[in-house]
């Protein structure tokens, strides 16, 4: 068995150099593949980041009646906490948020000084909700019409930021898909590509490969030598890819950063190097061996 796999690695080794016009061929090919599917990766990152920083500033507000006692307040909140759905509550009472709106306002005199004169504080005490997931937010909304908790609410914001939630929804649901379908649109034009460049290069070696088949040679025997020149295009793709991408997100990274200012490419790329190359290597290597074996299956059936 050890003599036969070292015989294939050994075939697999000089086809893959004495056919150097094919090899190269292969390999450009497939380091574009592999830029492009390193570039839906950073898409995907970008698009996650992005909508991150657009849902942390989306929530729900429960504004409370003036008469609401603050131990039940607080039991409501302890409430809303333990949903599945709900990432944080804060509590901001009637003191803390007229606070808040001086120190909004402190610009503006004529609001700082009708402030100053009013003898109450007409502000109402308040929960702000933040959901795990935008899409969670109506199951939070409904979940604070039960009977027990509306008798103490006064007003709940979900409805004027209905809208506005509904769309980055939207915009999550479809951004996810279209990163699936671009995976796999990429990955059916790669292994097309590797498919014909092997055609190829079977047909350049089909009087070697008719002696081995009349010499006895299993289809095993035959297949493997050019499964080896996939896994070999796959490396050597791998690599070609990260070496090409370095400058690329280098030189691309201050104009994203002027987008999503914590979005770093180029550090996120070095701080993620190994992972990188690995999901490129085993893309390659897929792809390559993938596209080889079904290849040679159809010369092997012909």
């Amino acid at each position: 068995m050890f003599t036969v796999i070292s015989r294939i690695m050994h075939y697999g080794w000089n086809s893959f150099w004495r056919n150097g016009s094919l090899s190269v061929a292969t390999i450009a090919i497939m380091t574009l593949a592999l830029l492009v599917f390193l570039g839906l990766i950073f898409f995907n990152v970008m698009t996650d980041r992005a909508v991150s920083s657009i849902q942390n500033k989306i929530d729900i507000s429960v504004y409370f009646k003036a008469a609401a006692p603050e131990d039940e307040i607080l039991n409501i909140k302890q409430s809303l906490e333990s949903l599945s759905e709900v990432q944080s509550v804060e509590y901001v009472s009637s003191d803390e948020a007229l606070r808040i709106f001086k120190e909004a306002h402190k610009d503006d005199p004529t609001i700082a000084q009708a402030v100053e004169e009013l003898n109450a504080n007409p502000l109402a005490p308040s929960l702000n909700i933040k959901a795990k997931h935008p899409d969670q937010y109506a199951a939070i909304a409904e979940y604070l019409k039960s009977p027990n908790l509306s008798r103490s609410i006064d007003s709940v914001s979900y409805t004027k930021n209905e809208d506005v939630i509904g769309r980055l929804t939207a915009i999550i649901r479809n951004v996810n898909q279209m990163g699936f379908a671009l995976t796999i649109f990429l990955v059916v034009v790669a292994g097309l590509v590797v498919f014909n460049t092997v055609q190829l290069t079977i047909y350049s070696n089909r009087d070697e490969i008719g002696i081995m088949r009349a010499v006895g040679a299993s289809n095993a025997f035959v297949r493997g030598p050019f499964m080896v020149e996939g896994v070999f295009s796959g490396i050597l793709a791998a690599a070609a890819s990260m070496i090409l991408a370095a400058p690329l997100l280098y030189f691309a990274s201050p104009y994203v950063i002027r987008v999503i200012p914590s979005f770093d490419m180029f550090q996120y790329f070095l701080g993620h190097l190994v992972s990188l190359f690995f999901y490129q290597l085993v893309f390659g290597i897929l792809v390559g061996t993938c596209s080889s074996f079904i290849a040679v299956r159809r010369y092997l059936r012909n």
